[in-house]
């Protein structure tokens, strides 16, 4: 269960910067509990440029900081799940909604808001899909925290905690650009297989990405292109078990050119310095586009 100041923490510092930006809102189609988090109560999502910037910042609790990421559909994560209701039911969520209980959402430290997931009870194998709205839990060892409805749905409610897989599914209450109904039924597959139940026929995904920023590492810096090639290919592929590129991008600098060597594709601004902490490469430092 969550601590009772995690929504003051979050959304005060966020407040300002969400009423001077703006809102837009996208309504989930139908009435009843759905899988955006919609339901005749609460069925709009909070989706406006401001709020998302704000909400992708990098933040603080308790002495611990925590970095928004980069993720793309078919990421997925582990962990164990836990849930909040009646204590934070009517307040403010950290982009801004108002929390139901009722409603089929969670929080995450670091996902992007509005990002739809599916939370697969790995102890009953049944699973759900909702819609991020809010940061947290903050306890040591839990990945997300469902509403109460959810908590129901997969069977987490009564223990208060269970150990779950968590896959991205879509965006902005849709997957595959439906709308969906969150299943609370045992699948027959293992979870890394399992499919989502929807209303209409969904669209493949696999290559949308939900950005947050261009995190990158520097790790050279040339006044000829041909010396930042041989830099670069020294280093090509050498890293993350070739998941992160190394690239060259070039800047005036004092009437001539200048190009920088990086390490790319770190999904978080953690991630990236974790990388230079490791002490790889001396002199490396972190840059976010």
């Amino acid at each position: 269960m969550p601590q009772p100041s995690r929504a003051k923490f979050i959304f005060f510092s966020l407040f300002f910067i969400f009423f001077m930006s703006g809102c837009s809102f996208l309504t989930s189609p139908s009435g009843g509990i759905t899988a955006s988090g919609g339901s005749k109560k609460s069925g709009k999502i909070n989706s406006s440029k401001g709020v998302h910037e704000a909400t992708m910042r990098p933040y603080t609790i308790n002495g611990k900081t925590y970095y928004p990421t980069v993720v793309k559909v078919g990421d997925r994560a582990s962990g164990i799940a836990s849930w909040y209701g009646p204590d934070f039911h009517g307040k403010k969520t950290s982009n801004g909604e108002t929390y139901d209980m009722h409603a089929m959402t969670a929080a995450h430290k670091t996902l992007p808001m509005n990002t739809m997931v599916r939370v697969t009870n790995i102890k009953n194998g049944k699973n759900i899909i909702v819609r991020i709205n809010d940061r947290g839990p903050f306890v040591a060892g839990r990945v997300i925290d469902l509403s109460k409805t959810g908590a129901v749905k997969l069977d987490v409610f009564n223990a208060g905690t269970a150990p779950v897989l968590l896959e991205v599914v879509g965006f902005n209450g849709n997957v595959g650009g439906a709308a969906v109904v969150a299943s609370s039924q045992p699948s027959s597959k293992q979870p890394s297989s399992q499919k989502p139940s929807t209303q209409t026929k969904t669209q493949p995904q696999q290559q949308q990405t939900f950005v947050g920023g261009i995190f990158m590492v520097q790790i050279g810096a040339f006044k000829n292109l041909s010396g930042a090639n041989a830099f670069k290919q020294q280093h090509a592929g050498q890293y993350g078990n070739g998941a992160y590129d190394t690239v060259i991008k070039s800047y005036e600098l004092d009437g001539g050119k200048i190009y920088r060597v990086f390490i790319s594709g770190f999904r978080s601004e953690e991630e990236a310095k974790d990388f230079i902490s490791a002490g790889h490469i001396s002199g490396a430092f972190f840059v976010r586009e």
